[in-house]
């Protein structure tokens, strides 16, 4: 993995905010755990009532806002009462804020999450699908998880690179990721999707040795608004998801292609 392209103090192993950025992280932190105790309450006042809680997308739309994200659509996004799944380039912890704020979807992430019972029932109440990489006994499971996650939020994004990289390029896609797809979900739209963090993505990028914590505070201590272009292209054709890695290739191709990259 590349290791992150950001200037550090000398002995340092990752960047430090300034200290004029203390301040702003501290007003940051104060407005993010003011917004999840207000979003915790009223997600299960919402719960009594709907099945479609609207409650964590618009908490994390809340999230990026806070982190200073500003954010642009281009393509055309999943009618109403379609379902969708999107697969995506990962660069940072933003990614989550940009894609749910703007689609209302769900997310497949690495059991490694779910170790932590708090962070686990946050995820659980946007109906993440955990993914137990190396026990191929529970594609099946999953794959019921990800109908699960399609029926309550109508979308579901996947990140096939499976790590974050610094926006540099893009990394492979793993087709083993993609094996809840493999199953009856031909109804269901497959959109690539192109996060552009514009011409210096490595300044938000999370990568390397890079603490989670430190670039959190990283992001948090900045001034700049933090401007990401959520690139939606069309679904793939019914050529192109004959298997999860044709699923993989053509979905990491259009993206390449229209990130100007030649491969």
């Amino acid at each position: 993995m590349t290791s992150p392209a950001h200037d550090t103090e000398p002995g340092a192993a990752w960047p430090r905010p300034p200290v004029l950025g203390w301040p702003l992280i501290a007003l940051r932190l104060g407005a993010l755990l003011i917004s999840l105790i207000v979003a915790v309450a009223a997600y299960y006042v919402f719960a009594l009532f709907t099945r479609h809680n609207p409650v964590p997308p618009l908490f994390l739309r809340t999230l990026g806002a806070i982190a200073g994200l500003r954010l642009r659509v281009k393509g055309t996004l999943p009618g109403r009462g379609e379902t969708a799944i999107f697969l995506s380039n990962h660069m940072s912890w933003l990614d989550i804020p940009a894609l749910a704020g703007t689609t209302g979807c769900a997310f497949v992430a690495h059991d490694g999450l779910s170790v932590f019972a708090p962070l686990r029932r946050l995820c659980e109440m946007n109906d993440t699908v955990f993914i137990a990489r190396h026990d191929r006994r529970s594609v099946a499971q999953q794959a019921e998880q990800v109908r699960t996650a399609l029926a309550e939020t109508g979308s579901l994004t996947l990140f096939p690179e499976g790590t974050t990289s610094d926006g540099r390029g893009l990394l492979p896609f793993k087709s083993s990721l993609l094996s809840p797809l493999e199953t009856d979900l031909a109804h269901v739209a497959i959109h690539p999707v192109w996060l552009d963090y514009g011409p210096q993505p490595e300044k938000v990028a999370w990568v390397g040795d890079e603490p989670g914590l430190g670039n959190a505070l990283r992001i948090l201590a900045r001034t700049r608004p933090i401007p990401v272009t959520i690139h939606v292209l069309p679904a793939l054709t019914r050529e192109e998801r004959t298997s999860r890695k044709t699923i993989a290739q053509a979905a990491r191709s259009r993206i390449a292609a229209v990130r100007g990259v030649v491969e």
